[in-house]
């Protein structure tokens, strides 16, 4: 009788996925950005929004322009006649972005490739005194060959 070698089942495929390292890292990654993303919000509505406003509107969704009109907006904030361009929504949520990647480079990506970088010096520093020491000994050792075959005396060649 031939055994048969069982498969890994997609259960068992999907356990794995889900214990590796990068998921969990993952997943904390997403639970940080959601909350990360209220506080831009409330940098953006409550600092960017009324900068824009001194010189103009405070809501950066009321800038639009008309490419097709005459454009009439309905009570609800929906265009009901014209094709609107609604360039101040997506200027906002450009600011947004700008203001998080700027807020995650600096404060979480920059100081942890500086510190990988430390790492990186500091190994390559151990391995390069390790390369040193055996670099001399080598020496050390064709030296002490050298001398050795010098007291020989001339003609002798070890056999």
């Amino acid at each position: 009788m031939s055994e048969k070698k069982k498969e890994p089942g997609v259960l068992d495929g999907f356990k794995a996925f889900l214990m590796r390292g990068n998921v969990v890292d993952l997943a904390v990654a997403v639970v940080i950005g959601a909350a990360f993303t209220n506080i831009v919000n409330s940098v953006v509505r409550g600092v960017i929004n009324p900068l824009v406003g001194a010189i103009g509107t405070k809501n950066l969704d009321s800038y639009a322009s008309c490419l097709k009109g005459p454009c009439e907006k309905a009570a609800d904030g929906t265009v009901s006649k014209g094709v609107m361009i609604l360039w101040g929504s997506v200027l906002g949520a450009t600011l947004s972005f700008v203001i998080t990647a700027a807020v995650v480079y600096f404060l979480m990506v920059l100081p942890m490739s500086k510190y990988l970088a430390r790492q990186e010096a500091r190994r390559k520093a151990k391995e390069g005194t390790h390369e040193l020491i055996e670099v001399t000994e080598l020496e050390v050792l064709k030296e002490i060959r050298d001398e050795l075959v010098a007291q020989r005396g001339p003609g002798r060649n070890g056999s």
